[in-house]
């Protein structure tokens, strides 16, 4: 979609919609980061999460399913596959991982997520990366690594953890992302993300009945409410004003404005979580925004 055909009330709807949106799914580690204050673990915590989220997810794949054939037994399967890798498996590394790393430090890490779905392009499809490309890749993971090295010095093996925990729940989404062009095309992405959020919410609620007692279900009513937030401002409300966004303004442009989203994790975890912000931590973010600038940039690609 050109800019300059874009309406200016559109616009400037379109970006406002992007930046929210970028800004409340940001929130989401500074919730679980909360919650984990309180002494809940991780199966627990993604169950609640997706025990309210569920019936949300749940009437969007049925209004959306509204006057479409039934799913095809090979939809169904696909369904499936990304509901476990797009949203189980990758919401529930990332949390774990959040237990050992700061919220900065995962943000970074997930916002690689165009690197890693274009290096299982070229694994899988022997897709073609540019110079630019690679050049903006290299910026982006040497800020990772100069954050994770400053934190690695203050939390030790821990932080290695964390890392590698968020960085898998990366490539499970990039994964997802892969995989899902051809459902998009046949269910529209309003269907597809209903129906693969549900599936990955029933597998969270299950998790938790195989893995713990229900006695684990008491915790402290703060951890009600920061799950009821991460649910709705953090998780549903995103999915749908990106949405939105795309629909006004494109996904590039949509995508550009979601670079705010790193930006605004530091400062929620500097203000709501006393995270220490340093040199580091903003030079680390500057190299990942702008790798990440010049990797999805449209210009012609370096000699």
């Amino acid at each position: 979609m050109n800019k300059a055909h874009i309406a200016p009330k559109e616009l400037a709807t379109g970006l406002i919609l992007a930046t929210l949106g970028a800004i409340a799914f940001s929130g989401k580690a500074i919730i679980v980061k909360l919650a984990y204050r309180h002494g809940v673990d991780a199966v627990t915590l993604i169950m609640y999460r997706m025990v309210f989220a569920l019936p949300i997810f749940a009437v969007m794949a049925l209004w959306s399913s509204r006057g479409k054939p039934a799913l095809t037994r090979h939809e169904m399967w696909g369904v499936l596959g990304l509901g476990f890798t797009g949203y189980y498996l990758a919401s529930f590394l990332d949390f774990a991982g959040l237990a050992y790393i700061s919220a900065s430090l995962e943000r970074l890490i997930l916002y690689l997520n165009p690197t890693l779905v274009l290096l299982l392009g070229l694994v899988l499809y022997k897709r073609h990366i540019s110079r630019r490309q690679a050049f903006g890749m290299a910026i982006s993971y040497c800020g990772v690594l100069l954050v994770f090295g400053h934190e690695i010095k203050l939390e030790g093996a821990d932080a290695a953890l964390g890392a590698l925990l968020v960085f898998l729940s990366a490539v499970s989404y990039a994964i997802y992302l892969s995989f899902s062009g051809e459902l998009v095309q046949r269910l529209g992405s309003l269907r597809l993300v209903g129906l693969a959020t549900s599936v990955a919410c029933v597998l969270c609620i299950g998790q938790f009945v195989l893995l713990r007692p229900l006695s684990a279900a008491m915790v402290a009513p703060e951890v009600i409410w920061l799950s009821i937030i991460n649910a709705t401002l953090c998780t549903a409300m995103p999915v749908l004003m990106v949405m939105m966004a795309i629909e006004r303004i494109g996904a590039g442009l949509a995508a550009q404005t979601g670079m705010v989203g790193p930006m605004s994790t530091i400062l929620m975890g500097v203000l709501l979580l006393g995270e220490p912000s340093t040199a580091w931590v903003a030079a680390g973010t500057v190299c990942v925004v702008a790798g990440i600038f010049v990797f999805s940039s449209r210009a012609r690609p370096f000699a």
